[in-house]
């Protein structure tokens, strides 16, 4: 994929408003999207949204009613999707044995369970600060709830799980408030081929567990499951 330092002309004016401060309000969707699909690849979908991959990452964004990115957050949405897509997404080395997704609306870690000191892949969501500070001027933000487009961050996550092997997820919360349990539900629907690999979902105080002791608590569980 093309990286930024080789752009120029119009993806290079494209780009730095992307970046501007304070946020452009005269940022064309066309450009935008042939900048993105200069730097990597661009499909539309069945529903007319934009799917762009670049380097592993996935960003789905939905065309505009008018000729500009109107929305403060959509273009806030680009621009950190450029900031992270920049470097390539890791993805787990191997196929075979057994994996430990922890996950939370802070970010995903992905673990190879049966590992001891198994370092993970992380994956972030949007950052908070400068992507809820515009988010009041969209329909995405409501009651006080911050609600990115979920595909932004959990496209990703599906991403560098499609190598893996029967998997375990370990979250935090329950219902609506469980950034575990909407992934489950959203990958059975985008995602039912891998959906089918879960073993479990279990709930979890994460803040006071370190990598080692979510591991342990992984193997525990796999190994119990071995046994029914």
């Amino acid at each position: 994929m093309n990286p930024t330092a080789s752009l120029t002309g119009a993806h290079l004016r494209t780009y730095n408003t992307i970046f501007q401060h304070p946020i452009s309000h005269n940022l064309e969707w066309r450009t935008v999207v042939s900048l993105l699909g200069f730097l990597g690849e661009v499909a539309e979908e069945s529903n007319g949204n934009l799917r762009v991959t670049r380097n592993g990452h996935i960003l789905v964004l939905h065309p505009p009613r008018t000729k500009d990115v109107a929305e403060s957050f959509e273009v806030m949405k680009v621009r950190h999707y450029l900031e992270q897509s920049e470097t390539a997404l890791p993805a787990p080395a191997e196929t075979a044995g057994h994996w430990l997704l922890v996950i939370d609306h802070q970010g995903a870690r992905i673990f190879r369970s049966e590992l001891h000191g198994s370092l993970p892949v992380n994956i972030k969501p949007h950052e908070p600060d400068e992507y809820f500070r515009h988010a009041h001027h969209s329909m995405d933000f409501s009651r006080g709830e911050e609600k990115p487009d979920p595909n932004s961050f959990f496209e990703p996550v599906a991403a560098a799980l499609q190598p893996a092997g029967p998997l375990l997820i370990f979250g935090t919360g329950t219902g609506m408030s469980s950034e575990m349990d909407q992934f489950v539900q959203w990958l059975k629907i985008h995602h039912p081929e891998q959906a089918g690999r879960i073993l479990g979902s279990v709930v979890i105080d994460e803040h006071h567990r370190t990598a080692e002791q979510l591991l342990a608590k992984a193997r525990e569980f796999y190994t119990a499951a071995a046994l029914r």
